[in-house]
């Protein structure tokens, strides 16, 4: 399964659950390591670092910084391999699928 895949599977969650969630674009003047995707509901917001399922697949220092910086401020950062692993984190912080 490709990376790709995994995006769109977990687009695809988000959105049979009435989150917004959409793919952070990456270009030459982005903010080197963001996330690969956004979502928000219910005022709660989450930034998901999408790898493959591939043990080799991992966050660059970049990203690593990145998902730090973001938990450092409060905020909600996660890397998902799979639907399952952004259902588990909602599931393990208690979130109430509010409106869906």
């Amino acid at each position: 399964m490709s990376e790709a895949d995994v995006q769109g599977a977990i687009r695809d969650y988000m959105g049979w659950h009435k989150w917004y969630c959409f793919k952070i674009h990456q270009s030459a003047l982005s903010h080197k390591g963001v996330a690969d995707l956004y979502a928000v509901k219910a005022g709660r917001s989450l930034w998901i670092e999408v790898k493959t399922p591939h043990p080799r697949s991992k966050q660059s220092p970049e990203q690593a910084a990145f998902g730090c910086a973001i938990l450092a401020h409060g905020g909600e950062y996660i890397v998902a391999r799979s639907v399952d692993d952004v259902e588990t984190y909602l599931r393990e912080t208690n979130f109430k699928h509010v409106g869906g």
